[in-house]
């Protein structure tokens, strides 16, 4: 039994696929086939189900390659504990961030964090909660930056600030005159929503209380892939929509007219890191910690918990 044979396993669980398995470890399909299957007549346990498609692992795998995952895990450990020791840090962190987060938060500190940690290689991918957190599950990724509470079995939340969340109004609309807005101001026929699968549009539909609107649900009408998009649908249209607060730190003197900020309490995202109870990489994961912190706008930064909106 070797460790690269039980990477191989839990490639195979991960991705549900020989081919795709090969790939993401670097070998040919025949190799990592050949492997698995020494490991398997070792064992005296056949660790899938290669009659079913997706391959699945059969119920004795299913408990081996959790114990394999440990293993991998404890060995990034021992890793990082002699990289502690030589005082250095290095290695790939894999980062999962949300949509309505990544285009504002990462350029805050992506430079300086590799100026800073020149060996350190991070690995950046955009996705929605529900695909984030399966993929930390299975290891894909190693550290999340979403939206929380999550309240989420194994999953480890570690609080990094609070985004208000404010209006932002078109010229033409009523809402436009008031110097603050509460939720009742804002017509749900003219709000302007993300589409399906964004948690930041479950957020608005809990601040503006949708649910309770009307039955035909026209509200939904207006959905767009970006916030980007939602600021423009307002700007060239009458309606309103919902923006988080890093979303509004470069927009010009004349967009900022049309910011209006909640009625206090101010309504807030808590913004997150997360990790699996399993991760290993704690002293990247801190750096990175570290860095976001440092990076963020003083305002956001002196936010208090206040008004969080649930998911």
């Amino acid at each position: 039994m070797t460790l690269v044979q039980l990477e191989y396993i839990v490639a195979v669980d991960t991705y549900r696929h020989f081919a795709k398995a090969a790939e993401h470890c670097f070998v040919t399909q025949p190799s990592l086939s050949a492997q698995i299957q020494k490991l398997e007549e070792e064992l005296g346990v056949k660790i899938f189900d290669r009659t079913k498609q997706p391959v699945l692992p059969t119920e004795p795998g299913l408990q081996l390659i959790e114990q394999a995952r440990k293993i991998i895990a404890e060995c990034a450990s021992f890793t990082e504990m002699v990289d502690s020791k030589k005082n250095i840090l290095t290695g790939e962190l894999k980062i999962g961030v949300i949509p309505t987060l990544a285009p504002y938060l990462l350029p805050l500190f992506i430079q300086a964090f590799a100026a800073k940690f020149p060996l350190v290689r991070l690995v950046v991918n955009e996705l929605t909660t529900d695909i984030l957190i399966a993929r930390l599950r299975e290891g894909r990724i190693d550290v999340g930056l979403l939206v929380t509470p999550l309240n989420e079995k194994g999953i480890q939340e570690d609080v990094l600030f609070y985004e208000e969340m404010v209006a932002y109004i078109s010229n033409k609309n009523e809402a436009y005159k008031k110097n603050y807005v509460l939720a009742t101001d804002i017509d749900p026929e003219k709000l302007w929503l993300l589409e399906e699968g964004h948690c930041f549009r479950s957020q608005i539909i809990n601040l503006c209380e949708l649910r309770k609107s009307s039955k035909e649900g026209s509200h939904f009408e207006y959905e767009a892939g970006s916030l980007e998009t939602l600021r423009r649908m307002v700007e060239v249209n009458d309606g309103i929509t919902i923006l988080p607060e890093l979303a509004t730190t470069d927009l010009s003197t004349e967009q900022q007219k049309s910011i209006r900020h909640f009625q206090a309490p101010a309504p807030v995202r808590e913004v997150s890191i997360i990790t699996h109870r399993d991760f290993a990489k704690r002293r990247l994961v801190e750096a990175l910690r570290t860095a976001i912190i440092a990076s963020i706008p003083e305002k956001v930064k002196n936010n208090t918990k206040g008004n969080i909106i649930p998911i």
